[in-house]
């Protein structure tokens, strides 16, 4: 019996000595690289600013080095705890060795692995998609040079301006300390009073009060570096430049009713849409994009290039697209891999580098740091999702959760019992830091050109069409609504007042507040059509549309209908009374997969009602079928009916006033809503909704 458990026994030992093999390495030979897998030129001197100046923060190598060795003897994130990921790759247009020595950014055949993780800011893990917030847009390139990190946000600018007020921030945005209370929400006290009492905030808030905040998916937003980095060739030419992601579906977001309603029925909303997403092969795609200037064009505008509260507007600096990125596969485990991903803005590869950008100098540090309590010490870096597609070898040893097993008597460096492997390599084979000139006293201050607080604000509400502005106006009347303090109230008013003495007027008369006294405003008449929403890509693929029917539904319209639609990208599903089979007129069946219990208007993108004398009876008599009709109609959704279909929508849309806009003519269209009687043509009214379907919302009804 021992013999035989033996036997049994050694596959799996096998098994555990090729797995720790595999984890083994002597370094001998090797070249010296970061723990992200870049290599090395130096590892004998800090950078410091001048050979006799301080230690620089942003020694990425330094910072590794040594927290590493502070952490080697042996929870929930802070912020962005509510995150979903997918891995994918990324593909460069062109070559863009004029620019950059990114070995990923120059070859068009090539592709790199990523994993992104998409992410709300406040709220704790257990919160909802779709609360009113920033949305994180971390992206980590698995490529040859080690790992790199682009860790960005849905918007293109932040709160603060110096890292050192980046707690601050958050302790006011987080439920407030006393009660805990309320949950991934800005609707309180302590944030307000933040805001007020910190003008550089005007411009973001701005920004999260717009539908930007409350984006439709993960698939239909932007991402921004946020932070200015710089470009350098091979040449030791630097260029300064902001990175974009551009969604191919467009950005496109949901309503605050709408947001909030989905907060209850799904709060899994965004994380379901893009695990879907990719489980039926509509991969999500997003085209990236850079904003370049020359080092000489740094004081060429009225705002500073380096002021994270402000942006580039693309009228001034164009965004040039160099590439695309595509999500391709779920995770397989939500813990090993999105939960356990740590991402930092220091993780870069040679080609790219930071500026003085003092939001992103502070980021250097902070991600580092944070992973190691998070992540339980110095070896993050080894969990397989960190993990760089190419070696890593240094003389870092030991630590919690330490995998690779370092054989050798050598752990430091310079060493002769090693031949000082792994050794640095020649400049043009590792991470340079660009040689910028540090001239200066030791300060604490910032920038006169970083004092314009309300500008570029005034610029977005510029920028805003007519009903985006209203939703802008609709969220502060919620979120200022919600603060128990009158003086509060009352100082966002004022705040506000000059950023738009219209907004400011709109936003008192909402919260019960006194309008401004004084109008006030920047003066500012330009805008940017880039960032508003109404100029964005419009098309129907991958969109969701609800068809309400029962027994007794027109099972042809039905049918071609949905043909269409799914020809046109748009999936469709049936909702009923009860799942199940359901008889057409004709004693064909369809099935309905969703009941009034498990669906409601706010899961789906249009609604759809076909003909049927006998459907069209029960879904009057069925309260919830009616709600659905005016939930869709009040968030601009587009609505398809038939024949008798119409006639529901007639007798459904109570207060709303729903009348097709031509119901005794063969096809109606306007403000969203088709409808169609005697029904001949089929194909012209499934194609004009769904032209519907593409426009996201049809604002005209308000």
């Amino acid at each position: 019996m021992q013999q035989n458990q033996d036997k049994s026994a050694a596959p799996g030992i096998d098994k555990k000595m090729r797995q720790l093999e595999e984890f083994s390495t002597d370094h001998k030979g090797r070249e010296l690289t970061t723990n992200q897998g870049v290599k090395l030129t130096n590892t004998d001197d800090s950078l410091k600013a001048g050979v006799r100046g301080p230690t620089l923060m942003e020694d990425f190598h330094f910072r590794e080095k040594i927290t590493h060795f502070d952490h080697e003897r042996i929870p929930e994130r802070v912020v962005h705890a509510r995150g979903f990921g997918a891995y994918g790759f990324f593909q460069v247009y062109e070559p863009m060795a004029e620019y950059t020595k990114a070995k990923f950014l120059q070859d068009p055949a090539g592709k790199t692995p990523v994993f992104v993780r998409f992410s709300t800011v406040a709220g704790s893990r257990g919160s909802a998609d779709t609360v009113r917030d920033v949305r994180g847009f971390a992206v980590k390139f698995y490529t040859e040079d080690g790992n790199y990190d682009l860790v960005g946000n849905n918007i293109p600018v932040f709160f603060i301006q110096d890292a050192i007020k980046f707690p601050d921030v958050i302790h006011a945005v987080k439920p407030e300390p006393h009660n805990e209370i309320p949950q991934a929400s800005t609707a309180h006290d302590t944030f307000w009073d933040f805001v007020v009492n910190t003008p550089e905030t005007a411009h973001m808030v701005m920004w999260v009060m717009s539908d930007r905040a409350i984006p439709r998916s993960f698939r239909m937003m932007e991402g921004f570096g946020v932070n200015t980095y710089r470009f350098v060739n091979a040449q030791g030419k630097a260029r300064f430049i902001k990175f974009h992601w551009k969604p191919v579906l467009g950005v496109h977001s949901l309503v605050r009713d709408e947001a909030q309603k989905l907060s209850g029925k799904d709060p899994d909303f965004h994380r379901r849409d893009l695990w879907d997403a990719i489980e039926q092969g509509n991969y999500p795609e997003y085209e990236f994009g850079v904003q370049m200037l020359d080092e000489e064009q740094e004081f060429n505008f009225d705002f500073d290039i380096l002021d994270p509260t402000k942006f580039w507007p693309e009228e001034l600096v164009p965004v040039k697209i160099i590439g695309k990125m595509t999500l391709n596969r779920n995770v397989e485990n939500f813990f090993a891999e999105t939960e356990q991903v740590a991402f930092c803005p220091g993780n870069v590869v040679p080609g790219i580098d930071f500026s003085n950008d003092p939001l992103l100098q502070g980021r250097l540090f902070s991600y580092q740091d944070t992973q190691l309590i998070r992540l339980g010490g110095p070896n993050f870096h080894e969990i397989p999702v960190n993990r760089p597609v190419v070696a890593v070898h240094n003389n870092q040893r030991d630590g919690y959760h330490r995998l690779t097993v370092d054989k050798g008597t050598v752990s430091y460096s310079p060493n002769a019992l090693q031949q000082n492997c792994p050794a640095p390599v020649a400049e043009e084979d590792g991470y340079v830091h660009y040689a910028e000139r540090v001239d200066g006293r030791k300060i604490r201050g910032r920038s006169d050109s970083f004092r314009d607080f309300y500008s570029q604000a005034t610029l977005f509400w510029n920028s805003m069409s007519g009903p985006e502005k209203e939703h802008i106006i609709d969220a502060f009347h919620f979120e200022v609504g919600n603060v128990k303090d009158k003086t509060l109230k009352q100082r966002v008013v004022d705040m506000f007042n000059q950023v738009a003495p219209e907004l400011a007027g709109k936003i008192a008369l909402g919260i019960g507040a006194n309008p401004p006294v004084e109008p006030g405003g920047t003066g500012v008449t330009a805008a940017s059509a880039a960032v508003s929403q109404e100029n964005t890509i419009r098309t129907p693929l991958t969109r969701k549309v609800a068809v309400l029917a029962e027994n007794g539904f027109c099972y042809q319209g039905l049918n071609q209908v949905v043909s269409l639609l799914l020809n046109a990208g748009v999936s469709a599903d049936i909702v009923s009374s009860r799942m199940g089979m359901l008889t057409g007129t004709d004693g064909k069946q369809m099935e309905a997969v969703k009941d009034f219990t498990t669906a409601n208007a706010v899961l789906y993108d249009a609604v759809y009602v076909p003909g049927g004398a006998q459907s069209i009876q029960s879904l009057l008599k069925t309260p919830d079928a009616r709600e659905f009709i005016n939930e869709a109609y009040k968030h601009a959704k587009p609505i398809a009916a038939a024949d008798e279909g119409v006639d529901f929508l007639q007798a459904a849309a109570g207060r709303a006033q729903l009348a097709p806009p031509d119901s005794a003519g063969q096809l109606g269209t306007g403000q969203g809503v088709v409808t169609i009687r005697a029904a001949s043509d089929w194909r012209s009214f499934g194609e004009e909704f769904v032209k519907a379907i593409a426009m996201h919302r049809h604002w005209t009804r308000a």
